[in-house]
């Protein structure tokens, strides 16, 4: 039986964030030593069974102290940033130098070099690497997250953006994480697997729009914007090239179809339908 003061052969990157946070509570509750690796550990979760280490994906010193010893990595992709690719490799270079055996990476759904969603590009960039080390590895390829729906409509509820009548699987944080805590759990059945992650059906901006009015009373309306229109209402962010191609680029993904597809990964691997949008709104927020 495992105890909190077993060396954890499990390491979680990202659990200050909203998906590594999820992972490092669903380990710890199954009784499971895990290792945190944050950019900040006063910012990481007081779980039982867990230690922290702190290291970010370009620091390859301080990556390589924190790896040591680690048999499994969960690789939350790091931050958007014009970089994010370099840090992934750095840090997948570190993990071989560290000896670490196996990486569960969060992937994105339709990664590939030609793929309308401008950083799906490096995720799949990400996956080549991946594959060149001889780890061990699992792919968790994450449909957009239902949880942002609300974060689009913003403040005046409005879900704005070129993507037409297209259609996206939309998953949960919740269920990507559990999947994720599963697989980590037991990694060895999973080497060499790529997973699609989506909820239990593909739905329009517009429906999300209509399910959050209805859940949350909160008005909440869809805008189907032309990319011209997209980039113009965009620019008082004064973001850089990369950041309002990735913003837009969510969009016309979605109106290609790129997105548009539901699995039943999340099911086959946790023995639970993956949530909804109705059903994540209803939930209480996360603590």
């Amino acid at each position: 039986m495992t105890t909190a003061q077993t060396t954890p052969a499990i390491a979680v990157t990202g659990a200050t964030g909203h998906l590594g946070r999820r992972v490092a509570r669903l380990l710890s509750g199954e009784g499971i030593p895990a290792r945190l690796i944050v950019r900040d550990p006063a910012r990481a979760p007081r779980l039982p069974g867990t230690t922290t280490a702190r290291a970010d994906f370009g620091d390859r010193q301080a990556s390589r102290a924190a790896l040591q010893g680690i048999q499994t990595l969960f690789m939350v992709s790091a931050a958007e940033t014009p970089d994010r690719l370099e840090q992934h490799v750095a840090f997948i270079d570190t993990a071989v130098e560290a000896g670490v055996e196996h990486i569960v990476y969060t992937s994105f759904f339709g990664a590939a070099p030609d793929a309308t969603f401008t950083l799906a590009r490096d995720h799949y960039a990400t996956e080549e690497k991946l594959c060149a080390t001889g780890l061990k590895y699992t792919l968790l390829r994450d449909n957009f997250y239902l949880d942002v729906l609300t974060d689009f409509a913003g403040p005046e509820g409005v879900i704005r953006g070129p993507a037409g009548d297209g259609r996206a699987g939309f998953v949960a944080r919740d269920d990507v994480a559990r999947v994720a805590a599963k697989i980590l759990a037991e990694p060895i059945p999973h080497a060499g697997f790529t997973y699609d992650l989506t909820g239990p059906e593909s739905i329009t901006l517009a429906e999300a729009a209509a399910i959050i009015t209805e859940v949350t009373g909160k008005p909440t309306s869809y805008l189907d914007e032309t990319v011209e229109e997209a980039y113009a209402s965009r620019a008082r962010y004064q973001a850089p090239d990369w950041q309002l191609e990735a913003w837009v680029s969510t969009y016309t993904a979605i109106a290609a179809g790129e997105l548009d597809k539901v699995t039943n990964d999340v099911e086959l691997l946790t023995g639970r339908r993956p949530l909804d949008l109705r059903e994540l709104l209803a939930q209480p927020a996360e603590g």
